[in-house]
């Protein structure tokens, strides 16, 4: 009887109507059109990939091999299991219109446990790819700060680097060139007790302060309300767009077809491992879907968003990959700032500044929305009672979940401390993928359990491409897990810390709320 009880908690699931019915008194603010959430797919997807995840795919790092100038074909093969995915989540976001994103939807067709075991993920999508963005932001940041040395004060050009990179980093860095980690980083001394059990007298201390500074800022503008956060974000986007379309221009002018040879230095293995590390930046459409409750017209605008980002950024993608591997040849592909180094290159150093300065818009950028997306989701699951209920407040003024974007933004903050960029970009992968396997499901099983219910908008040669979606995700998932990273093994780990919340407080909270 128990045994049967438990099942059906854990299989129970949400109709698409209670859905509905919660967001429709969410209280969140209508403010959001078409163009607004073409800016926020855009915004997530294009900076990541073309200001700092194309250079590690190209070159390859310490877990995988790099792509060379088939990275182009890591994009389209990146693009195509989007693409599947992409078809799926407009069909479901136009028939379920609810914050949530892929948690809501699991909810609405596999039950209450695996819609957690998403959510949880989502929170690995999005929290901790917010790390990775942010220590990208930190590098570009020093080195738009350089470009003042007559202006500003020495001690803010050169500041010491514990106060810009995690201890990980530091530990990495003083291991790679041979320094000495006591005179890079200070050391603060333990308590007695504390080095009785452990042997550790000195604890090494780093901070990425400029990391916490944007993720500070970004959170208060969430707080005040989700349009004047896209309109904020419009503006980084132009400039973005403008700075990676006159890169193409420009750079197509140097480019040596001599640079493409051999075009598959690592074979079909680095083409693989390439479009693993791309899809970084595909996490855009999963966040255009956590705002379909801020949206006027969800059920038109969220498919035109959806499909219009994934044609635009796969198109500045492939260009600007052609350009940059044409310009240099693949090992002198700076791996950090890989257009800003090309540029330089080719003797044009006032346009590796202006490069500088679109990859801080653009990186600000994807932070925002990611903030965004790591907030909505939170929010849909506190309303589910898998959180504590008090985490879902409104705020009175603004009309935004203001108590869960702090704890987002505390989240980010915490974790910057001790992770470096590489891990958690992998991880973010890890969480992509799963994701959009979810979607192509779900779609799936609405298929069969919803068959007469509206669909605004349909994908196309059901279920062929939804099956398609769900393989292309599951090979690239494969082949990292074949490569024995420390990411798999994180990835693993972050799902068993999942399981256990929700066996410890999620699965009880839920039923207190229901009796």
């Amino acid at each position: 009887m128990i045994k049967n009880a438990l099942l059906n908690n854990l299989l129970k699931c949400k109709s698409p109507d209670e859905l509905i019915e919660a967001g429709s008194v969410s209280g969140l603010k209508k403010t959001l059109n078409v163009f607004d959430l073409i800016i926020i797919g855009i915004g997530a997807v294009v900076g990541t990939g073309i200001f700092t995840i194309i250079g590690s795919a190209i070159q390859g790092g310490v877990d995988s091999l790099g792509a060379g100038p088939a990275v182009v074909l890591s994009m389209l093969l990146a693009a195509a299991a989007s693409v599947f995915s992409a078809l799926s989540y407009a069909e479901i976001s136009a028939m379920i219109p609810v914050a949530g994103s892929a948690y809501t939807y699991t909810y609405a067709t596999m039950g209450e446990f695996m819609a957690w075991m998403v959510g949880w993920i989502l929170m690995l999508e999005y929290a901790i790819g917010n790390i990775t963005v942010a220590s990208a932001w930190t590098g570009y940041f020093v080195q738009f700060l350089k470009g003042f040395k007559h202006i500003l004060p020495a001690w803010v050009i050169n500041c010491p680097l514990w106060l810009r990179n995690d201890y990980r980093t530091m530990y990495a860095m003083c291991d790679k060139f041979g320094w000495d980690i006591h005179t890079k980083m200070p050391f603060i001394n333990t308590p007695d007790w504390f080095s009785n059990i452990t042997r550790i007298s000195e604890i090494p201390f780093a901070v990425n302060l400029p990391a916490i500074f944007i993720v500070l800022v970004l959170t208060l503008l969430l707080i005040k309300g989700v349009k004047e956060s896209t309109k904020f974000a419009s503006i980084m986007v132009a400039v973005n767009l403008f700075i990676i379309i006159s890169f193409i221009l420009v750079g197509s002018f140097y480019v040596c077809p001599e640079n493409w040879h051999p075009f598959m230095p690592n074979g079909f293995d680095g083409v693989f491992m390439g479009a693993f590390v791309i899809f970084f930046a595909y996490i855009g459409f999963d966040a255009i879907s956590t705002a379909a409750e801020e949206t006027k017209n969800p059920q038109r605008d969220l498919p035109i968003a959806i499909l219009g980002t994934l044609i635009i950024c796969t198109l500045l993608y492939v260009l600007a990959a052609l350009v940059l591997t044409g310009i240099l040849p693949c090992h002198a592909i700076d791996t950090q700032a890989p257009l800003a180094h090309a540029m330089r290159c080719i003797g044009k150093d006032w346009y590796a500044g202006l490069i500088s300065v679109g990859a801080l818009c653009a990186l600000t950028t994807v932070l925002l929305i990611y903030q965004l997306g790591t907030t909505r989701i939170l929010f849909a699951m506190s309303r589910d009672n898998f959180l504590p209920k008090s985490l879902n407040a409104v705020h009175k003024k603004f009309r935004t979940p203001h108590i869960m974007t702090w704890l987002s933004g505390i989240i980010v903050i915490v974790c910057a401390l001790f992770m470096d960029l590489n891990v958690s970009a992998e991880l973010c992968n890890f969480g992509t993928f799963t994701s959009f396997i979810i979607i192509c499901l779900t779609v799936l099983i609405l298929r069969k359990t919803e068959p007469e219910r509206k669909r605004p908008f349909k994908v196309p040669f059901c279920p062929l491409f939804p099956i398609l979606g769900i393989l292309t995700c599951a090979l690239l998932m494969y082949c990292k897990f074949r490569s024995n990273s420390d990411s798999s093994l994180y990835f693993l780990l972050w799902l068993f810390i999942g399981l256990s919340i929700y066996a410890g407080y999620g699965y009880r909270n839920k039923r207190q709320n229901e009796n």
